[in-house]
C-alpha cells in the first residue's frame, strides 16, 4: 500500500460491521421488489462475495479470474449508477452527492487497474485488493445509508419505475442478465 493509501485509510476509518448492516437492512426494507434499489443492493452483495473470493483464492489462477469476475461486476455496476442513478440523485437536488459518487468510483477504478499490475498472491497484492475493499464497502455504506433512500423517497413513481427499466439495461448491457452471472464466472474463468 502506497503512503498516501496508508494515510487515506488512517484518517477515514471504515463505519463498522453493524452500521453497515443497519443501513443495508434500512435500503432493503426501502426497497421494492425487482426495482433499482433492490437490484443495487443485490449487485452490492455480489461485489462483497466478489471481493472475498480474490482474497480467499489459492492459487494464481484462481485469484486471476477471481479479480475479473469482479472487475466486471463492480465495472458494470458502477457504469449503471454512473449512467441511471447520479444523474437521478443530481436531478433530485442531490448534486453533492452525485459529485462525490462520481469521484469514488473513478478511484475505484483506477485503483483496480493498478491491481491488475500486481503480482497475485503477494502481500503488496492483497494490501491493495483490501484498501479497493474498504473504498467500495464505505461508497456502498453511504449509498444504502441515505443517498440512495434519499433518492428513493423524492423521485416520483413514474421516475422509479424508468430508473429501475434503464438500471438494469446498463447493468445488463456491460454484464449480462442478471440470470447469466454464472457466464461472469465462465468469462472468468476463460471458459467462454
Amino acid at each position: 500500500m502506497s503512503i498516501i493509501d496508508k494515510v487515506v485509510s488512517a484518517v477515514t476509518p471504515l463505519e463498522s460491521d453493524e452500521a453497515r448492516r443497519e443501513a443495508r437492512a434500512r435500503a432493503r426494507s426501502a426497497a421494492h421488489p425487482g426495482d433499482w434499489l433492490s437490484m443495487v443492493v443485490q449487485h452490492h452483495e455480489q461485489i462483497e462475495a466478489a471481493f472475498a473470493a480474490v482474497k480467499s483464492a489459492s492459487t494464481t489462477a484462481a485469484q486471476t479470474a477471481a479479480l475479473k469476475k469482479l472487475a466486471i461486476v463492480l465495472t458494470g455496476h458502477s457504469n449503471a449508477e454512473e449512467s441511471v442513478i447520479y444523474p437521478a440523485m443530481t436531478k433530485a437536488g442531490e448534486k453533492g452527492h452525485a459529485g462525490t459518487a462520481y469521484t469514488e468510483q473513478a478511484a475505484a477504478k483506477t485503483q483496480m487497474a493498478l491491481l491488475e499490475g500486481l503480482a497475485p498472491m503477494t502481500q503488496e497484492y492483497l494490501d491493495k485488493l483490501e484498501h479497493i475493499r474498504g473504498a467500495v464497502t464505505h461508497h456502498m455504506y453511504e449509498e444504502e445509508k441515505h443517498w440512495f433512500i434519499e433518492l428513493h423517497d423524492k423521485a416520483p413513481q413514474a421516475d422509479q419505475a424508468k430508473l429501475t427499466e434503464r438500471y438494469d439495461e446498463e447493468f445488463s448491457r456491460y454484464v449480462g442478465r442478471e440470470e447469466d452471472l454464472d457466464g461472469v464466472r465462465q468469462r472468468a474463468s476463460g471458459s467462454c
